[in-house]
């Protein structure tokens, strides 16, 4: 039975479906409010559409809940696949409206970065972690950037910039610089351009990139002129793209069903006159 949509702003949202196709990885997760209750990460961009269904219902069942359980749901708009976003929110949007619940939207690079960042501190370890990473206390170091990478081809990333300045993972990362699809030369000379710009006690001591670092990871390594860098190949996990959702949707902050739309992006138009004269 579908549920009266004037019940969704009244009613309290605690458990929450997230779901993200804009990479290779269908990532999506079940959520008590901030409590991961359960995650599905299938690999294989090609077949998303084939699981999207099948998977949010296995992760309802296993905890013995039903659609009428749930009360919200949040979805990646990427960037990322064209396809692949348009699944997952063509998905969300559907079952949003069939239930009569909220529909919030989430940067798939945001959840990308803050996974990346956890799987790159449980690599160091511990002691690298303290480290690292910003306590937040007086005196402490500068905060660590992110910079969560997927290949868009040609020399394109699709990337962003955060920061990351607390010791453990309940806060976020904070975002520096907006989605966008960059060249990574260009975007490797921006950041460059940044950090010299920065005072020395400013800038970040490590600065993580993450993703899909394989083909871009050379372009890089010029980083390294002015921070440590660490390079963590990672792909997307639900529960990361679960926080994010859930974070956004415990603040009642959501969209409009009708004008949610995917983050395709655009390259710049000085990046993309560079790119045509190759």
């Amino acid at each position: 039975m579908q549920r009266e949509h004037t019940d969704v702003n009244v009613k309290p949202r605690e458990r929450f479906l997230t779901l993200d196709t804009a990479t290779t990885v269908m990532a999506a997760a079940l959520m008590n409010g901030r409590e991961l209750l359960g995650e599905s990460n299938v690999y294989g961009e090609r077949n998303h559409s084939v699981h999207v269904i099948s998977e949010l219902e296995r992760l309802l069942n296993e905890e013995g809940l039903t659609r009428d359980d749930v009360d919200g749901i949040a979805v990646g708009v990427g960037p990322g696949s064209y396809t692949g976003i348009r699944i997952a929110v063509t998905a969300a949007k559907t079952l949003a409206w069939a239930w009569g619940v909220p529909v919030t939207s989430i940067s798939t690079l945001h959840a990308l970065a803050w996974g990346g960042w956890n799987r790159g501190i449980e690599i160091k370890g511990q002691e690298g972690k303290n480290e690292s990473v910003n306590n937040g206390s007086s005196g402490a170091q500068a905060a660590d950037w992110i910079v969560p990478v997927l290949d868009a081809r040609r020399g394109q990333v699709y990337t962003g910039l955060f920061d990351v300045s607390t010791v453990d993972d309940v806060e976020s990362p904070q975002r520096l610089e907006p989605d966008a699809i960059r060249l990574m030369t260009a975007w490797t000379d921006d950041l460059l351009q940044r950090l010299e710009a920065l005072p020395s006690e400013e800038r970040p001591p490590v600065i993580w990139l993450v993703g899909e670092t394989a083909v871009h990871a050379e372009t890089a390594e010029r980083l390294r002129a002015w921070s440590e860098l660490r390079i963590v190949p990672y792909e997307l996990e639900g529960r990361w793209v679960g926080r994010l959702g859930a974070d956004k949707l415990l603040r009642q902050e959501h969209d409009e069903l009708h004008t949610l739309v995917p983050n395709y992006t655009q390259l710049a138009e000085a990046e993309a006159n560079l790119l045509r004269q190759r």
